[in-house]
């Protein structure tokens, strides 16, 4: 075993979550907050429930004055050929928030059989992936 890869996975862990551990949070009742950092109307055509749409472009001290800094803010976007969870992350961590991605985004979340809300809303479908 080496203690650098151990080190890498660990780190890794603490920046990303999956939408199994995604789920489990928010179904746990977890102080996580899921987090649309894409534009409002890909927010209002289909997004995770229980996300809040907080559009990366427009992130400040201003706009996320009523956030409470002593939750886990989970950013996602479309998925792998976006940047926009990146972008809201790396936002909210230099105004002091708690942050991390989900991996994969929203596809992925879909993929892995979650329901999403919105006008191009996808019901549950239960052939989630194994992880």
């Amino acid at each position: 075993m080496s203690i650098e890869q151990m080190s890498f996975y660990q780190r890794k862990l603490a920046y990303e979550m999956d939408s199994a551990d995604v789920a489990e949070a928010v179904s746990n009742g977890e102080p996580i907050v899921v987090v649309d950092g894409r534009s409002a109307e890909a927010f209002a055509q289909e997004h995770i429930p229980g996300a809040i749409s907080l559009p990366h472009r427009g992130i400040s001290y201003n706009s996320t004055e009523s956030l409470d800094k002593s939750q886990l803010y989970v950013c996602y976007c479309d998925g792998i050929g976006c940047n926009a969870s990146t972008k809201t992350a790396l936002k909210l961590l230099t105004l002091g928030f708690q942050v991390r991605e989900l991996i994969g985004g929203l596809d992925w979340w879909k993929r892995d059989g979650h329901a999403t809300q919105g006008e191009g809303a996808q019901t549950e479908n239960r052939t989630k992936c194994a992880c």
